[in-house]
């Protein structure tokens, strides 16, 4: 457990909180006026290795060599300048601070973090933090790497979940979910749709399997795992019959056949690591997923109709309506897709630099 305390004058500034895995869909962006929830749980922080907010600066501003040095491989739009480091936590976990007012940032509904940090020690002024509380992003506050000092306190310190443990107690994230929006008095406040966080995790999952297709057609299992990956390895991927297969393995899962190339395996919420497959088998690529969607593919759960007879009288309310479905086919983060894309060495490959350009330029818009 640590607390994060003001660089300038060491006051408290959280709550004590254990470490976990950054979310997937930490930076994702997600519609338009859409209601995020916050983004961690109470009582965790994470840390994003990857430098988070202004200063941001362009592309062509970049050394190839400074690019590749961060871990960037195929151009973007622009980079944060800033330190890296930073570290997210819920806003409810935040204490002693203030709001900068000056700093709003160009938000619609609430703040994005555009002018940089919005939060300052209460007890000296320093600025510690960025809240982002505006549509279409997941509500949190980010911790400058260079104006907090995480500070260990005593307690129980748990060690992490074992993967056994994770199987059996973890929680599957569901594939669909009703999602919040500012509406007006003429129209609906929500709708039904695929959950945000499966869209992200999908966009990460798919730069992976796509390098792990070394640019040949990619079979997936029927299902769910289908309906997510499937159209958009097809429309990606040269046509012909699949000559790599992906399975997916993970604990409490029987063993891959050692015929088989990819596996799409669990990431540890905890500590952030992708599980390993022990066995004698040909190493596979790995595609992580995180575990509650992990979890809800190894494990779906299917509509179940009930049994009954005769028919139901006029004044009796049916009580097991068939479940909702989204009213789309669906589609990848496109942001996060690209955020994981363009980190992956293989990305230098030509035929990867043609998907990431035609993605830049609009083409791929009905599958993102």
């Amino acid at each position: 457990m640590f607390v994060f305390v003001c660089a300038g004058c060491g006051a408290e500034l959280t709550t004590p909180l254990s470490q976990v895995s950054l979310p997937v869909h930490a930076r994702q962006s997600y519609g338009n006026g859409i209601q995020l929830p916050v983004l961690m749980r109470s009582g965790t922080f994470a840390m994003d290795p990857d430098p988070w907010g202004g200063p941001w600066r362009m592309w062509d501003e970049i050394d190839p060599g400074e690019a590749e040095a961060r871990g960037l491989y195929a151009p973007v739009h622009a980079l944060s300048d800033s330190t890296p480091g930073a570290s997210v936590i819920a806003p409810g976990d935040i204490r002693g601070t203030r709001l900068i007012p000056e700093k709003r940032g160009g938000a619609c509904c609430g703040l994005d973090g555009a002018d940089g940090p919005n939060m300052a020690c209460e007890a000296c002024g320093l600025p510690v933090a960025t809240r982002v509380d505006d549509c279409s992003l997941w509500q949190a506050v980010w911790l400058s790497s260079d104006a907090v000092h995480r500070v260990p306190v005593d307690g129980i310190h748990a060690a992490p979940l074992s993967w056994a443990e994770l199987a059996e107690q973890g929680e599957p994230a569901p594939p669909f979910e009703p999602i919040a929006t500012w509406g007006g008095r003429l129209r609906p406040n929500h709708y039904w749709s695929w959950s945000p966080q499966w869209e992200a995790a999908a966009g990460q999952a798919l730069a992976h399997l796509l390098v792990a297709s070394q640019g040949q057609p990619v079979k997936v299992p029927d299902g769910l795992t289908a309906d997510v990956f499937q159209r958009a390895l097809d429309a990606l991927l040269p046509p012909g019959p699949p000559k790599r297969h992906a399975v997916l393995a993970g604990p409490g899962q029987p063993s891959p056949d050692a015929g088989v190339d990819i596996l799409l395996v669990p990431i540890h919420p905890q500590t952030g690591q992708t599980w390993t497959h022990a066995g004698p088998t040909a190493p596979a690529y790995l595609v992580p997923l995180p575990l509650g969607v992990w979890l809800s593919l190894v494990s779906p759960q299917p509509y179940l109709p009930v049994p009954a007879s005769g028919r139901i009288p006029q004044d009796v309310l049916r009580d097991d309506p068939l479940p909702q479905l989204p009213n789309r086919l669906f589609r990848a983060d496109r942001g996060t897709f690209q955020h994981t894309l363009v980190r992956l060495p293989a990305v230098r490959s030509p035929w990867l630099r043609t998907i990431l350009e035609n993605l830049t330029q609009g083409t791929s818009a009905d599958l993102f």
